[in-house]
Order: C-alpha cells, then sequence, then structure tokens
C-alpha cells in the first residue's frame, strides 16, 4: 500500500509568535516556570485533581467554544524519569520502556481532563459530561493519514501512520513528539480538526500538506477556513542533520534553501519548512501560530530525544470538538 494514500482507520470505515500562546498551569506547579511565562501568557484556575498538567495553547482559539486543543510538557505528572530528581513528578505521555505504563495511564488522565478544561473555560463546569476518547498512531514518519471516529479509541495505539483527521466530536487526535513537531489545524466553518507528526521525513514527504488535502477531500475543508499551530520542537539553533537531507529537501523543495544553516554542522529549520508547507496548502499567514521554544534547549520544560539521547518521555499535542 502507497504511503501517501489516506487510509480509514478500520477496513469497514467510509473512506505564532509568542502572543499567539497561552500557558495554563496548577497551583502546584513549580513557581520559577510561571515566572519564566511570557507576559502574553497567563495563569487559570488548576482543576482539583491535586497534580495538573502545564499546558499550551493558542489564545486565538478561545473564541472556539467547541474547540479542545492543547500541548503538553513534561511537568505535571507522575512519572519518575530524571534520578537527580526523585520528588518531581513528570508527564510522560508515551508507552515508552523509559516508564512504566501504569504511570504514563495515568498521565494520560490528567493530561486529557485539564486539556478538556483549558480552553479559557475556568471552571469544572466546562468539562464535557461524556469522557473523550482518545486516537493515537503507531507514528512512523510517513505521510500517511487517518480518518478516525470515536470506535477507534484505543487506551494504546493500533493504528500506523503520522496523520489524523476527524469531524466526529468527543474525541481527542493525539501526537507524540520529543523533537519532532506536532501540528495541529482546525477548520472553523466545518468543524473538522487534524494532528500531525512532523518529524524531517515526514516533512519531507509532505504530511502537513497532505493532510489538508485530505480535510478538504473528506470533509469538503477550504484553506480560507483554516487555522494551524506549530507546537514545541527542534529548533534551527539545534537541528543538526546531514548533507544528505538538505540534498533530500533541495530536490523537492524550491524554498530549501532558506531552510538550512551553518552554525557548528548543517542545521535545518523544521518550523520554517512545516510553515511553508502550509502556506503552500492555502493557511493564511496570519493564521499560522508557533511556539518558539527550542526542545533541545529546554530539556527543564520539554521532553528531547536528541538531548537525553533516547532516553526519555513523550509529549502530547492534541485537539477534539465538543458536541454542540
Amino acid at each position: 500500500m502507497h504511503e501517501n494514500q489516506i487510509l480509514p482507520a478500520r477496513a469497514s470505515s467510509p473512506i505564532p509568535a509568542p502572543s499567539d500562546w497561552r500557558i495554563v498551569l496548577s497551583s502546584d506547579f513549580p513557581s520559577s516556570s510561571a515566572l519564566a511565562a511570557p507576559a502574553s501568557m497567563a495563569r487559570v484556575d488548576p482543576i482539583s485533581n491535586g497534580r495538573s498538567p502545564e499546558i499550551l495553547r493558542v489564545v486565538g482559539w478561545e473564541s472556539l467554544h467547541w474547540l479542545r486543543h492543547g500541548f503538553s510538557t513534561r511537568s505535571g505528572g507522575v512519572s519518575r524519569l530524571l534520578p537527580e530528581k526523585p520528588d518531581t513528578g513528570e508527564l510522560n505521555l508515551g508507552f515508552t520502556a523509559s516508564d512504566n505504563a501504569a504511570a504514563v495511564i495515568e498521565n494520560r488522565n490528567l493530561f486529557s481532563r485539564a486539556l478538556l478544561l483549558s480552553s479559557g473555560h475556568g471552571s469544572a463546569a466546562a468539562i464535557p459530561d461524556k469522557p473523550f476518547g482518545m486516537v493515537t498512531l503507531k507514528q512512523m514518519h510517513s505521510s500517511l493519514v487517518r480518518r478516525v471516529a470515536a470506535l477507534d479509541a484505543a487506551d494504546r495505539a493500533v493504528l500506523w501512520g503520522d496523520g489524523l483527521i476527524t469531524r466526529e466530536p468527543g474525541l481527542l487526535l493525539g501526537i507524540q513528539t520529543a523533537d519532532c513537531l506536532p501540528v495541529l489545524v482546525v477548520d472553523r466553518k466545518q468543524h473538522a480538526v487534524g494532528a500531525f507528526h512532523a518529524g524531517w521525513r515526514g516533512t519531507l514527504k509532505g504530511i502537513v500538506e497532505r493532510g489538508i488535502r485530505e480535510m478538504g477531500t473528506e470533509f469538503g475543508s477550504v484553506p480560507e477556513d483554516l487555522t494551524a499551530a506549530i507546537g514545541p520542537g527542534i529548533g534551527k539553533c539545534c537541528f543538526q542533520v546531514g548533507a544528505e537531507v538538505k540534498r533530500h529537501f533541495a530536490a523537492k523543495f524550491s524554498y530549501a534553501e532558506a531552510l538550512f544553516s551553518w552554525s557548528d554542522g548543517l542545521k535545518l529549520d523544521l518550523v520554517e519548512a512545516n510553515r511553508q508547507q502550509l502556506l503552500a496548502a492555502g493557511v493564511r499567514a496570519e493564521e499560522i501560530h508557533n511556539l518558539t521554544e527550542c526542545t533541545r534547549c529546554r530539556t527543564d520544560r520539554f521532553f528531547s530525544y536528541r538531548a537525553e539521547h533516547g532516553t526519555t518521555g513523550r509529549m502530547m499535542a492534541a485537539i477534539g470538538m465538543l458536541a454542540e
């Protein structure tokens, strides 16, 4: 099967600058992190579960009351991944060899509950009556996009791919990262959402642009109704790649030269590469929001596969919709 083909989840299925971002913190989150947040970010009341994750979200999406979205950091969970800080609970959301499954399940519950509250609605009444299901993927650095529904929700990933799209409410689409970029896309008119995993291989294969095309095919989405967010990932300051990566990009993209720089090695600007794909798909520049922090530089805040030599957790970008 060709990896660029969009697949249903089941065989029987039919086929920003920092000012754009808001931070949601638990009251028990370390005060130093709260102080480090830009003035454009704000604190909201935590949910009363004793521990609440830090969630990053797009301020401009707060008016979309039917939308729920967020990008996790490494803080606010129950995992113990830092030997030097055994009392620090970390929000590892991936079933990796570095953690135990029970901790990951509890972290996912904490994250989901906090995310469902973190859309500009500051009370427990804003939490949906029915729990949301979640769909994640066995990510493989492809351009394979899955259209999913509530029946596809599972505790662990069973589907292969790197893109998820849906128009069904009550479902969270989750993308896991630890340096690669998570990209979320929202169709404000059709009430459809997408979540995409964009490492350099997926970016080279056009995962984000492909996903937007499939939203058009499946839901009737048009570019002028779309808004997108690029979440935490490795920055151009740290993403060193080989010359063969530049050759691959140069063979495919006319703007490839602008994506690379030399500073103690060849560096790739993965954020700009995905911004260019969003623009190529027709998303307006003012509707592309991005978080500029580098995961490799900020291992105090984010998981980084490169900085931590593979022994680390996973963050998650998730998006879903309320029933109206």
